[in-house]
């Protein structure tokens, strides 16, 4: 029997999938923000072999529910220590934007090294770039780390079976917008790819309670790109600016459950890497 491909529009703002294109979206009244998806019908769903042996979760009395917080973990980076509201809550899912070139990889290594020399083994998913390229970065950065574990695909299936064999303490994904599910034709960073691709790792991660960092693209306007509901999907978002000809990085919270938007973490771009300023002013 042929397959099947089904056309259907989805609302960059708000993630709502629509039969016919509109100039407006129904459900959440935004102009021109339906894009054009494809779905096979044949798509097989990502299920229990492909998400890592996940199960349904059983629904618990509220008595049973444990009562003391997960222990966090603590960085040896005190800016982004702080930012986070100290240390990475297992399970959460944090989205890290910021404008090309601007240091988000760099930052992400060094943290992936950190918990990998501390804690235990991390996953850094590379979308982007070759391992040998990780390799070269990380070099340069004086990283040596046997338990950084370094995982250059595309592929989303098959990136939920690596953490699923691995169970690291840690997974970085740069970025969202590259990688895309088998159960789709839509193309890597289009709407439905990133909306469906980040909410299964999300969905793995806090089954698993591993801490997943997301990296996401950003637009000429400097919000991060996607659907809106990417942000509402984490538990924080960190965004990363300064002049990337300039030495100095701001780090701060647009959202965050587990801690304070007010924080902001400075960091200095060197050739050994985003260095913490304690003190800017000095």
């Amino acid at each position: 029997m042929a397959t099947k491909v089904r056309t259907r529009f989805i609302c960059s703002e708000c993630g709502t999938s629509q039969m016919k294109w509109m100039g407006r979206c129904p459900d959440c009244g935004e102009w021109n923000t339906l894009e054009e998806s494809r779905v096979r019908d044949d798509a097989t769903p990502l299920g229990v072999d492909s998400a890592g042996s996940l199960h349904a979760p059983s629904p618990l009395a509220l008595p049973d529910i444990p009562s003391e917080p997960s222990r966090r973990i603590r960085l040896e980076n005190s800016e982004l220590n702080r930012v986070l509201g100290g240390g990475i809550v297992p399970g959460a899912g944090i989205l890290v934007g910021g404008d090309p070139g601007i240091g988000k990889s760099t930052l992400l290594i060094q943290t992936a090294a950190d918990v990998a020399r501390t804690v235990s083994q991390v996953l850094y998913v590379s979308a982007e770039e070759s391992a040998y390229q990780i390799g070269e970065r990380a070099t340069r950065l004086g990283l040596n780390e046997e338990r950084l574990l370094i995982l250059a695909d595309t592929i989303l299936e098959q990136i939920l079976e690596q953490i699923g064999k691995v169970n690291p303490a840690l997974v970085i994904v740069d970025s969202v917008q590259a990688i895309h599910s088998s159960a789709s034709d839509s193309a890597a960073g289009s709407v439905s790819q990133v909306r469906d691709c980040a909410a299964h790792l999300l969905r793995q991660a806090r089954h698993l309670n591993i801490p997943l960092f997301l990296v996401g693209h950003v637009t000429k306007e400097g919000a991060i790109a996607g659907p809106r509901v990417l942000e509402h999907m984490v538990d924080a978002v960190l965004q990363l600016e300064g002049e990337r000809f300039h030495a100095y990085r701001l780090l701060h919270s647009v959202k965050n459950r587990f801690g304070s938007t007010n924080e902001v973490g400075v960091f200095e771009m060197t050739d050994r890497g985003m260095t913490p300023v304690a003190n800017p002013s000095a």
